[in-house]
């Protein structure tokens, strides 16, 4: 949250300095002004973005966690507390089997994240949850 509130702080100053360059008249300001307001666009897009993907994360954790199939961090560590190697290479190569077996379960890619994630990888345990939120989010509502 305090980053968030930061880059409040930076995209509300920028929009200014943004907003004064529209209105001083002059063609070039107002064309850079123009420019530099689509930066608090960007920033508040990726902000959304990052907070819609956390809340379905939590949602599907919850989901999970219901069901009990919450990922459970159980690998050997080292006195330092880094994760064995190759109990987190032994213990993702299940996980990948399963989103080859059901490349649309938003379950296994949920877990596959997790092994990304323990095996180190963290961008694409980003990507596999970005994939697991979104198809968890496609999923057809329960009956009721």
């Amino acid at each position: 949250m305090a980053v968030t509130l930061l880059l409040a702080l930076y995209v509300w100053q920028i929009a200014g300095r943004g907003i004064a360059m529209v209105r001083s008249g002059e063609p070039v300001l107002v064309a850079i002004g123009l420019a530099v307001l689509i930066i608090p666009l960007l920033v508040i897009g990726l902000i959304v973005r990052e907070f819609r993907l956390a809340a379905t994360v939590q949602t599907m954790a919850d989901t999970l966690f219901a069901e009990g199939d919450l990922p459970v961090d159980d690998l050997p560590r080292s006195p330092g507390g880094r994760i064995d190697r190759s109990a987190a290479d032994e213990a993702f190569e299940p996980r990948r089997a399963a989103v080859e077996a059901a490349p649309d379960d938003w379950r296994a890619w949920y877990h596959l994240a997790f092994a990304y994630d323990a095996a180190g990888d963290r961008r694409r345990a980003r990507e596999s949850l970005r994939k697991a939120a979104g198809f968890y989010r496609a999923k057809p509502a329960p009956a009721g």
